[in-house]
């Protein structure tokens, strides 16, 4: 029986796969052209699984095909590298190369075959040792300008970087115009992959199940056969994998994964955490440019994106969500605090339902009594990590955690969520209720935020929304309140958390402003 592939490339007799044919398709057109072309994409994207089907097609068409994996040899010696490569052109091409020494020497040799359809695939390229990586490439770059000549008819050079930056620095003018993409996979591929399973076992995937993980992974596929597999793993002998299975290995992926992939998102997150947090918890829309040094970091990692309008986009929901918790100001000891004053049938009417206008009001005095000062942390030189935004969001989340452990209750993050604010939806003794919190900036923007949670209520099946907003305390105009309203038949209640800029987040308006760059 077959398993979802977690690791590795695939292997097609024991692995569910999807036949990318349109993108090996491509693949085979570069190389009939006498293409040497790059391919980059963030990890878990199917680049070796898609390597060893492109390779399959073009030994079908008399190509050799050689494969090599440099991502052990940042620190290897010339030696170690040439005695790797030439035991693998004698492995694929049959070639010996035994002798030689320097990279020139091999590619000298390399350029004296005739008659022959050879291709090299350079995975992970950017591990190859900066000492020796100029030469490498300069030696590629020539086989190139002659390859009418040769039997080097195609090098594919592979990795998670943006490869053509590497090659501009490194080895200008090293002509490869071509960049390969690897797409993610589309909604249809991933469904697909779903249906091998089921029909192969019988246990089938609940709609709504294969619907969020294709939203929660942004179809990334390594993530999609992550959670298929971990929902299969911990559910052999059920018929249907439901909802509740699904959110279990949520949970998981965000509180207990120790994963390689999401560990370097993690971190380079954290390098670039005002940007990030920025797009995490403010309103304000950032153009995407590969110009901007954290945009291309981030990016290029696969943290993030462009949208429609060319705004910079996380990439991955997931991704999003892990750093939720990832920024959060653990240590501060407010929970302690909070759960001291929480008494739950307070917070209960009489039809068990939750009482809004009571849990908002306690926070409202926690928050003038505690202030958000215990929810922002400070580096080692006593400033500021986070920025104010944060510090909003966080005390929320911790008040509202309290009660829900008290309670019994859930809470969790929708896949799909916009930018500038937090979206939960909690559950509560069966009644399930959403609540977005945001800092004011402006009047449109906050009308705005009235109709879009109106909106994900309906199309959600939620019949109230809670909206809550902070505000400085010198905003006075009677259209911004507090009160219920129904915006697309669905109740909205709105509440304004008022601060003072000054007091809670800096001494003056210049130290204001330093938080927020």
């Amino acid at each position: 029986m077959k398993i979802f592939n977690t690791s590795g490339p695939n292997i097609l007799k024991d692995h569910y796969t999807i036949m990318r044919q349109r993108i090996i398709n491509k693949g085979i057109n570069l190389v009939k052209a006498k293409r040497y072309f790059t391919i980059w994409a963030p990890r878990q994207t199917g680049k070796s699984t898609y390597f060893r089907m492109l390779a399959t097609e073009l030994e079908k068409e008399g190509y050799k095909v050689a494969h090599i994996n440099c991502e052990s040899f940042k620190n290897a010696s010339l030696e170690s590298f040439l005695y790797r490569i030439k035991s693998e052109f004698k492995r694929y091409w049959n070639v010996d190369f035994s002798k030689e020494t320097e990279i020139s020497q091999i590619f000298n040799l390399i350029a004296e075959i005739e008659n022959q359809k050879l291709v090299l695939v350079i995975d992970e390229v950017e591990g190859i040792n900066k000492l020796y990586f100029n030469d490498f490439l300069h030696a590629i770059r020539d086989a190139y300008h002659s390859r009418e000549l040769h039997s080097l008819k195609s090098v594919l050079l592979v990795g998670v970087s943006n490869i053509t930056g590497i090659i501009q620095d490194n080895a200008s003018p090293f002509n490869i115009a071509d960049n390969l993409k690897m797409p993610y996979f589309t909604n249809k591929e991933t469904m697909e992959l779903f249906a091998q399973h089921e029909t192969e076992t019988g246990q089938l995937f609940d709609e709504k199940v294969k619907l969020k993980i294709s939203e929660i992974t942004a179809n990334q596929p390594g993530l999609v056969n992550g959670f298929a597999y971990r929902l299969v793993d911990t559910n052999h002998d059920k018929q249907t994998i439901n909802y509740d299975d699904y959110l279990k290995v949520e949970q998981w992926y965000l509180t207990r994964v120790i994963d390689k992939n999401i560990s370097n998102v993690v971190k380079v997150a954290k390098k670039n955490r005002r940007f990030v947090e920025k797009l995490l918890f403010k309103n304000n829309k950032i153009r995407f440019s590969i110009d901007n040094p954290a945009i291309e970091t981030l990016h290029t990692n696969g943290l993030i994106t462009w949208d429609d309008d060319n705004n910079v986009n996380f990439w991955v929901p997931l991704y999003k969500k892990r750093l939720f918790n990832v920024f959060y100001p653990y240590t501060n000891g407010e929970g302690e605090h909070i759960a001291k004053h929480i008494f739950v049938d307070d917070y209960l009417t009489k039809d068990k339902k939750i009482n809004f206008d009571k849990l908002i009001g306690d926070y409202k005095l926690h928050i003038k009594s505690r202030s958000f000062r215990p929810y922002r942390e400070k580096n080692d030189k006593g400033k500021f990590k986070s920025i104010p935004e944060a510090a909003m969001i966080y005390s929320f989340e911790t008040y509202i955690s309290i009660f829900l452990n008290a309670i019994k209750g859930k809470s969790y993050r929708e896949a799909q969520i916009s930018l500038g604010n937090t979206d939960l939806i909690i559950n509560v003794k069966g009644f399930e209720y959403f609540i977005e919190t945001k800092k004011f900036y402006d009047y449109t923007n906050f009308t705005e935020g009235k109709d879009q949670i109106a909106y994900y209520c309906k199309s959600a099946g939620i019949e109230q929304g809670i909206y809550i907003v902070y505000i400085d305390n010198t905003i006075k105009n009677i259209r911004i309140k507090e009160g219920t309203e129904k915006i697309n038949s669905v109740e909205v209640k709105t509440y304004l958390i008022r601060y003072d800029e000054k007091k809670e987040f800096g001494k003056d308006k210049k130290e204001i402003d330093n938080m927020n760059e």
